[in-house]
C-alpha cells in the first residue's frame, strides 16, 4: 500500500456536488502512508461543510474496502481562491448572497430567515443583513424586535456596529437604526445611502454566507448593492401565479445585466397539505409556475415550499421554522434547498478559480 495506490483508488471518485472526478478537480493535495496508517489531504472548493462529511464517507470506504486493515484520516481543506478575490468588500465574508423578488409579498423575508437557519443546521456560519429598508423583518422573525445593535468608536473616529446574534444567525437590520415608520418616507438616494452605511460599518467576523434580504422590485438598493458589492450570487423568491413570475422576469434580467450569477428560484406557497387529509395537495396559486421560469431562464429551480401555517406562527413568534423539532418535511424542504444553494455557490465558485489566471 503507496501513496500512488491510494491516489489512484480515489481520483475517481466524484465531488458530489461539482459532479468531477477529485483527480480533474486536482482535490488530492497530498496523501501519508506510514504502515497502516493513511492520512490523506483534500483541497475543495468552498464553502466544504456537508460535502466533506460526504468526501469523508466516500474516500474511507473505497481505500477500506481496498485495504481491510488500513487506518484512516481524510483532512478537508477549502481552496480560497475565489473567496479571497470575491469578497474583499467585507473582511471575512466568503459568499454574498442576495434573496430577491420582483413583487412583494412572496415570503422573501420568510424564505430568508429560514435558509439561513438551514445553512447553520449543515455546519455554516451564517449572516442576514436585512435591507429591506420598507418592510425590515427579520428582527421579528428571529426574536429581536426593539433591539438595537451594539457600536463603538474605532481608534480612527469610524463607527463600528456589530450584529446581534439568535439560533446561530448574526442579523444586522435597518430595523435596528431606523424608527419603524421612518421607511414610509425615505427616498432613493437616502434608501441607498442607509444600505451603504450598514455595509460599510457592521463588524460580521468570519462568515461562510451573508444572506442580504433586499426589498421587493428592481430599485435604488438592489442597483446600488451590485455596483458597491461582488456578489456570489442571487436567489430570486417567487409564488407560482402568473402575476408573481413577471416580476421574477425582471428581477432576474436585472441581475443578468450587471453580471450577477443567478443561484436559482424558490417557489414558496406552491401547495396547500390539509392536516387531516396529508395525502393530498391543493395549489391555491397555480402549479408549476417556478418551474416554468426556472426552465426558461435555464437556472435552478432550488426547491418548493408548502403554505403552512406554522411557518407564518414561527415568524410571529421569532424563531425559523426549520428549527423546529417537529417539522417535519417541511423543513426538510428547506434544508434541501440549502443544501442547493451550497451546491450552486460552489459551483459558481469552481468555475471562478478556474477562470483565474497565474502570471
Amino acid at each position: 500500500m503507496t501513496a500512488a495506490d491510494i491516489i489512484g483508488l480515489l481520483g475517481p471518485i466524484q465531488d458530489p456536488d461539482l459532479g468531477r472526478p477529485l483527480s480533474s478537480l486536482g482535490a488530492i493535495h497530498n496523501v501519508e502512508v506510514d504502515g497502516n496508517a493513511v492520512r490523506v489531504y483534500l483541497e475543495i472548493t468552498q464553502p466544504v461543510h456537508w460535502v466533506a462529511r460526504r468526501l469523508n464517507h466516500d474516500c474511507t470506504s473505497t481505500i477500506l474496502a481496498n485495504y481491510p486493515q488500513a487506518e484512516v484520516e481524510i483532512m478537508v481543506r477549502e481552496s480560497g481562491l475565489p473567496t479571497t478575490t470575491r469578497s474583499a468588500s467585507i473582511a471575512g465574508v466568503k459568499n454574498l448572497i442576495a434573496v430577491a423578488s420582483g413583487k412583494g409579498g412572496v415570503g422573501k423575508s420568510t424564505m430568508t430567515a429560514n435558509l439561513a437557519a438551514a445553512l447553520v443546521q449543515q455546519g455554516a456560519t451564517v449572516g442576514i443583513l436585512d435591507a429591506d429598508v420598507y418592510g425590515p423583518s427579520q428582527p421579528t422573525m428571529y426574536g429581536m424586535a426593539g433591539e438595537t445593535m451594539r457600536a463603538e468608536r474605532s481608534e480612527d473616529g469610524k463607527t463600528i456596529g456589530y450584529p446581534n446574534e439568535a439560533y446561530g444567525v448574526k442579523v444586522a437590520s435597518l430595523g435596528f437604526v431606523m424608527q419603524r415608520d421612518q421607511a414610509a418616507i425615505l427616498r432613493g438616494p437616502m434608501l441607498a445611502g442607509y444600505f451603504t452605511t450598514l455595509v460599510d460599518q457592521i463588524q460580521w467576523g468570519d462568515l461562510d454566507f451573508l444572506l442580504f434580504d433586499l426589498p421587493p422590485g428592481t430599485g435604488d438598493i438592489q442597483l446600488t448593492m451590485t455596483q458597491r458589492i461582488p456578489l456570489t450570487g442571487a436567489v430570486v423568491i417567487t409564488t407560482p401565479q402568473e402575476i408573481a413570475l413577471a416580476d421574477v422576469r425582471r428581477s432576474i434580467q436585472m441581475f443578468r445585466k450587471v453580471n450577477v450569477n443567478v443561484l436559482g428560484v424558490i417557489e414558496n406557497m406552491s401547495y396547500f397539505v390539509p392536516p387531516d387529509a396529508p395525502e393530498k395537495r391543493y395549489h391555491i396559486f397555480g402549479e408549476g409556475g417556478g418551474r416554468a421560469i426556472a426552465a426558461e431562464y435555464g437556472v435552478p429551480l432550488l426547491g418548493e415550499v408548502p403554505i403552512d401555517t406554522r411557518i407564518r406562527m414561527g415568524a410571529d413568534e421569532g424563531v425559523p421554522f426549520v428549527m423546529d423539532p417537529e417539522a417535519g418535511q417541511i423543513a426538510d424542504s428547506f434544508r434541501a434547498i440549502a443544501a442547493n444553494v451550497v451546491k450552486q455557490t460552489r459551483m459558481v465558485n469552481a468555475s471562478a478559480a478556474s477562470n483565474v489566471v497565474d502570471i
